[in-house]
């Protein structure tokens, strides 16, 4: 009994001394360096918050400024404004003043560079001044708007310039501009609030030059040339990055901690400053709680160390390997351990039962999972087969329903519109001819005649474009030489002057088994939809080309304004229009007569370039031609 208590006593002490040795050492290395780490963490931390200070408050100086300019643009479109009614846009500028007390004076310009209206805060000289040489005015009138350098209005108070052009929005056309000078008084303001003096922090915005725009001590920009020390100055002016901060010496010997910000839309810098006894007397602060930290923790490893090396014994080291084992996946590794008749023995025993129970649920679950991927699997394609079944019936059933109920409002729409359609366009005519009759017609009554008479063509454009589209007649196909059909359509198609027609036909004899009245419609509506996207000079270009494929392509290309890609995937779209007039259902007509036709349609379109129509019809089998030549 005493042999065992003495062995259990020195295995005691050896790993008490291991375990201060092992702990306390490295404790106090890495405590040691933790205390430094800590403190230099937390003061680049304090560092990085007050360039986030600088940088949140170059946004917010940013923001004023644009916040006044939005407010300009927004009355600069308003009726107003580009109406350039003097009455009303002198109560609109009125309202601003009274509104916005940061606008120091208004004035707005006419299309000429004329002032025609001009208010002053602090005077009562409304004198109003010629701009017509102004570079201000040249480049609003040029480029839409204009946000100024900083300057000092009368002298005194703090400001920048801001102009926006006057657009029509009915011509697009500039009216003029309106012009504003912004107090950036403000912001000094802002500054005061958010750096009071009981904070001992510094914030200031300079521009380009150095000169003071704001301050937390609003009177600081009043003082005439005022500006940061030179020292900082030099700092902020020479550098290149858009922030930063860290410790700056003064000429006075005192040392601070300033970070920067620049003010990307202006070039100005946000500027803050603390002093360093003020700044880090956070990380001080921390430094002296850490230490007594790190002594209660030498004194708590002290007690774990004992506790810890009375309870470790070598049959918790076999079960801690066996565990390693088992971690690792391997259940058939045993501990090669004498258990003894206590509760680490039981601890044994119940671990060896958890083994092998752990091997058995562990093959279930892996058996269990492998079966549970396959059966996912195959739900998976069986979900996503049903799916897509299920989509694409949804898809023809909707466009089944669409096309019956176009096919009865088509109905509707021939019975119901067009026989008063023909009744007003017989009294209208019959008008007209009394009004011919009369030696002096009234000139407004034939304008409004024509009128009506342009709108009663319309409708019945409109209603033959539906009754095109619901309407599905019988084909009547006729074998036809394609280039010679195209020959005669486009002789007798009426083309504008200023419209060059290029034709390109590849080969003599293709055949096509077509309507020759449905794809006239088809060709004729192509050709109309791209003379109207050229109202000034372009050209048509119309070209056939065999397809390996034994169809035949027709290619109708216009030098128009092209298509936007958001545009091309809906121009098939019944309904579907860019025209401020229209049914949208041209093109879709289009499409159904060349399917009709088992035939295909598609767009090529180059903004800026133009957009070229191309379709394929199938050759007549009874004449197809040679296959053409290889390219070099």
């Amino acid at each position: 009994m005493q042999e065992k208590n003495r062995k259990r006593g020195k295995l005691f002490y050896k790993l008490l001394l291991i375990f201060l040795i092992v702990s306390l050492v490295p404790l106090g290395i890495v405590g040691y360096y933790l205390i430094s780490l800590t403190q230099v963490t937390l003061n680049k931390a304090i560092t990085r918050d007050q360039e986030a200070l600088a940088v949140g408050f170059s946004d917010t100086v940013s923001n004023y400024v644009i916040s006044f300019r939005n407010i300009l643009y927004e009355s600069a479109h308003l009726e107003d404004f580009y109406t350039m009614n003097m009455e009303k846009e002198r109560s609109m500028v009125n309202h601003l003043m009274q509104v916005h007390s940061a606008f120091l004076e208004i004035s707005v310009i006419n299309a000429l560079g004329e002032e025609t209206i001009r208010m002053v805060r602090f005077s009562d000289s409304n004198k109003t001044r010629d701009f017509i040489n102004d570079p201000v005015y040249r480049k609003v009138m040029k480029t839409g708007e204009y946000i100024g350098g900083f300057e000092k209005y009368n002298g005194t108070y703090p400001c920048i310039t801001v102009a926006i052009q006057i657009v029509n929005p009915n011509t697009s056309y500039a009216a003029g501009m309106v012009m504003a000078k912004l107090s950036l008084n403000s912001l000094s303001g802002l500054l005061k609030t958010s750096f009071p003096d009981a904070t001992h922090t510094q914030a200031a915005v300079i521009d380009i030059n150095g000169f003071l725009i704001a301050h937390s001590n609003p009177e600081e920009v009043l003082k005439k040339n005022a500006k940061l020390p030179d020292e900082i100055l030099k700092i902020l002016l020479q550098n290149d990055a858009k922030s930063g901060g860290g410790e700056i010496p003064l000429i006075t010997g005192e040392r601070v901690l300033g970070a920067f910000s620049e003010v990307e839309a202006f070039g100005w810098v946000v500027y803050i400053q603390r002093s360093i006894s003020v700044a880090y007397q956070a990380s001080r602060d921390m430094l002296d709680k850490t230490w007594k930290v790190m002594l209660l923790v030498t004194v708590f490893v002290l007690f774990l160390g004992y506790a810890v090396s009375i309870v470790i014994t070598q049959p918790i080291q076999a079960l801690r390997e066996a565990a390693i084992k088992l971690g690792e996946g391997d259940f058939n590794y045993l501990p090669d351990i004498s258990i003894p008749n206590d509760e680490i023995g039981e601890l044994a025993h119940t671990f060896m039962e958890m083994s092998d129970s752990l091997k058995v649920k562990t093959a279930e679950i892996i058996d269990a999972k492998e079966q549970l991927e396959k059966l996912n699997r195959s739900l998976e394609n069986r979900v996503e087969a049903r799916t897509r079944e299920l989509k694409s019936a949804q898809e023809e059933l909707i466009k089944k329903e669409r096309l019956a109920a176009m096919g009865q409002m088509a109905s509707v729409v021939s019975h119901e519109i067009r026989n008063p359609l023909a009744v007003i366009n017989n009294s209208i005519y019959f008008i007209k001819t009394k009004t011919n009759a009369q030696p002096n017609p009234e000139p407004k009554i034939v304008k409004h005649i024509g009128i009506i008479e342009s709108e009663i063509r319309q409708a019945n454009g409109i209603i033959d474009e539906i009754l095109s589209f619901a309407r599905s007649r019988d084909l009547k196909p006729k074998v036809t030489n394609l280039h010679a059909y195209l020959e005669d359509l486009l002789m007798s198609y009426p083309f504008p002057q200023h419209i060059q027609l290029e034709k390109h036909f590849a080969g003599e004899h293709f055949m096509v088994n077509i309507d020759q009245d449905e794809m006239n419609q088809v060709i004729r509506n192509l050709i109309k939809n791209g003379i109207e996207v050229m109202p000034e000079v372009g050209k048509m270009i119309i070209r056939t080309e065999w397809l390996p494929d034994d169809t035949v392509r027709i290619d109708i290309e216009d030098t128009g304004p092209g298509i936007p890609k958001d545009v091309l995937d809906k121009l098939f779209t019944p309904f579907f229009t860019t025209k401020a007039r229209g049914t949208g259902l041209g093109l879709a007509v289009v499409k159904k007569a060349i399917e009709r036709h088992k035939g295909r349609v598609e767009i090529a379109s180059v903004v800026g370039k133009g957009t070229c129509f191309k379709f394929a019809l199938p050759l007549y089998k009874g004449a197809m031609p040679p296959p053409p030549p290889p390219r070099a």
